[in-house]
């Protein structure tokens, strides 16, 4: 870890120590500690980029350390969003690439139904979709490990065209739908990947691509919040939707906004619509269900996609977005999202952070 890290790390550690005492941290790893994630934890004054490093940096570390594996929430979000911050946020870990590669070698020995069981799918989803990044932002080369893991993720697909899950953790390990837009979105963002392997790939490559793409085309969203990964795939792989199709899932995004500029997760899906609807009673119960608050995860992600879909920095809701992001990231470097699965570890705050990131370098806002 470099002097600068260090010294981040050291300004958490002595901003929060109270709070780490109370309560077991979010993330650990030796003697670094992230304090546990609460609506109550207070606010910056100003954006803080250094706060912010530390928190994703160490955050990833932390889990490939203590988890050994690939999780949507965490290191899959770093290898799959930290690319593009490298102009904020410099270098990347290459611990994190090398995990992952580390796990591709492993799941390529792995016969196809222990691959297709439980959280392995979504595990090499975004696997594919972290090498993919780190090829168009980093080396900005097709590497063969991404080539391997995209034809690996194909080979097991279902024969809907798209993916099995578990359906319990939303949103990440929610739906198949979700599934699809993010391999979708690996696919296309690959150097030259998807172009190369509808051209010149196997029958079978081009068959499972096409597969692909008509779940996507011909099956329905199952809420808002699909429909906006739904326009995020779109945006990345050209001809997948027309023009009209595209412009009403971004009014349909615009529409969530709130009276604050922000968004809120909760607008996006009714509380028996994520996953197998395990988590409607946790939702209604929540003290804010009828109005619920602007968040990190749904505030950047919304923003990204619309400035992906041509939208200027300058628009009137983008400026209103950027104003709530500026205004609400916390203490510890994140910004606050409550989890939609248990009031526990909130780790889609690591999201929630990622993405409000991306959204303000996008539009210029961190120089």
């Amino acid at each position: 870890m470099d002097r600068f890290t260090w010294w981040c790390v050291a300004v958490v550690l002595c901003s929060d120590r109270t709070v780490c005492a109370a309560d077991k941290p979010q993330y650990e790893i030796g003697e670094f500690q992230i304090p546990p994630a609460s609506p109550d934890e207070p606010k910056l004054a100003a954006v803080s980029i250094p706060k912010a490093r530390v928190y994703l940096e160490q955050g990833s570390i932390a889990w490939t350390s203590q988890k050994k594996c690939i999780s949507c929430h965490t290191n899959g979000i770093y290898m799959t969003v930290r690319p593009s911050l490298v102009p904020t946020l410099g270098k990347l870990q290459d611990s994190q690439r090398q995990f992952f590669l580390d796990t591709l070698k492993t799941m390529s020995t792995e016969e196809p139904d222990k691959l297709r069981a439980s959280t392995r799918p979504g595990q090499l989803i975004y696997l594919a979709a972290g090498l993919a990044e780190w090829d168009a932002q980093i080396t900005k080369t097709l590497s063969p490990e991404t080539s391997q893991a995209l034809e690996l993720l194909l080979s097991i697909q279902t024969e809907p065209g798209t993916w099995g899950t578990l359906d319990c953790w939303p949103p990440y390990e929610s739906d198949a739908y979700h599934e699809a837009t993010v391999a979708m979105m690996a696919a296309a963002t690959a150097p030259g990947w998807l172009a190369n392997a509808e051209a010149n790939g196997s029958a079978a490559v081009k068959e499972q691509i096409a597969k692909l793409k008509n779940y996507l085309r011909t099956t329905p969203p199952l809420h808002d919040y699909s429909r906006v990964l739904l326009l995020w795939a779109a945006i990345r792989s050209p001809g997948l939707l027309d023009d009209a199709q595209k412009a009403e899932l971004l009014a349909n995004l615009a529409s969530h906004q709130r009276e604050d500029g922000g968004w809120s997760i909760r607008t996006f899906a009714a509380p028996e619509a994520w996953g197998k609807g395990n988590r409607a009673e946790k939702l209604k119960s929540e003290p804010d269900f009828a109005t619920p608050a602007s968040d990190g995860h749904m505030t950047g992600l919304a923003i990204i996609v619309m400035r992906e879909a041509g939208i200027p920095a300058d628009d009137p809701r983008i400026q209103k977005g950027l104003a709530w992001l500026k205004t609400n990231q916390r203490e510890s470097g994140r910004w606050w999202t409550r989890s939609l699965n248990t009031d526990s570890w909130h780790y889609i705050t690591y999201s929630g952070t990622a993405f409000p990131l991306l959204a303000l370098q996008m539009c210029g806002e961190l120089k």
